[in-house]
């Protein structure tokens, strides 16, 4: 006979985390971040000692280790290029087509990572209901399920890379006015920086299994998504001080604008790096 199911916890309508009783005692948890990214369950024995064995299938591992190492990478590689954009803008010669050049292969490496993240979701191995299993589905590489939080997240995350494409893309235009380059080039940078908040946020979410962060300071996952939060601030002041004022055709600090991409993009970096070892 299965374990029942004991708790679901989430945040508002999504769930997170799914508790059963074990007929020999103890629980096993299911936790969305925990499966996803490892392929495992927390089981807790009946003397309180906690374990997350492997429990997907050895092809459902695989494909995590090949999908996170992906992201990780593709994500370091672009905070470097975003911050190496940075510091040509910031020290370099002033030729805004270098940095936007830097900036452009950077954000591809953003959009891999974020689809990357996407796939994670979409092929991790998922709970049986009423059980504690996990089954793994064949490969897919796009679906729809606005109601799990982590595909929210990471649907988010890959939509602000992509409108960020559209700002390092109008990058390139020259000759543009003050009302041109605000709504070419700086719209889309606050839109993509709103929806890499909104992403993060969610992340915390997720991992927090409440819509209010936490401060979970043992869990890599939770290091991975405040250091991407951090990352997402800093990104967002940069762009708020990228905006060209019409009186002075400048933008409102440029050296805030630099300073902010280039800590922001080390951010994203450094958790790419984390990333790699958030793994089966």
């Amino acid at each position: 006979m299965e374990p029942p199911q004991r708790r679901a916890e989430g945040a508002g309508p999504f769930t997170t985390r799914l508790t059963w009783h074990r007929p020999e005692g103890g629980t096993v948890v299911w936790e969305s971040r925990l499966a996803r990214k490892r392929g495992a369950l927390s089981v807790h024995g009946p003397g309180g000692t906690v374990a997350t064995p492997p429990t997907a299938d050895t092809q459902a591992l695989d494909r995590l280790r090949r999908l996170n190492s992906v992201a990780s990478v593709a994500f370091f590689l672009g905070g470097i290029l975003f911050a190496l954009g940075a510091g040509v803008a910031q020290f370099g010669s002033g030729d805004p087509v270098e940095s936007a050049s830097i900036y452009f292969v950077g954000g591809l490496f953003f959009n891999t990572g974020g689809y990357t993240s996407l796939l994670q979701v979409l092929n991790a191995p998922r709970h049986s209901p009423g059980s504690g299993a996990l089954t793994t589905a064949g490969w897919r590489w796009w679906g729809y399920e606005p109601m799990r939080l982590d595909w929210l997240s990471a649907f988010v995350l890959f939509t602000g890379t992509l409108v960020f494409g559209v700002n390092l893309l109008d990058s390139f235009l020259q000759g543009l006015s003050v009302e041109q380059t605000n709504r070419l080039i700086w719209t889309p940078d606050v839109i993509g920086c709103v929806l890499f908040l909104v992403s993060g946020h969610l992340a915390f979410a997720e991992i927090c299994h409440r819509s209010r962060p936490c401060l979970r300071s043992r869990s890599l996952g939770w290091w991975v998504v405040a250091v991407n939060q951090f990352g997402s601030i800093l990104f967002m002041v940069s762009a708020l001080a990228a905006f060209t004022r019409p009186a002075t055709q400048s933008p409102v600090n440029a050296d805030i604008a630099n300073w902010g991409t280039l800590c922001g993009a080390l951010c994203f970096s450094l958790g790419g790096a984390l990333q790699a070892f958030e793994r089966p």
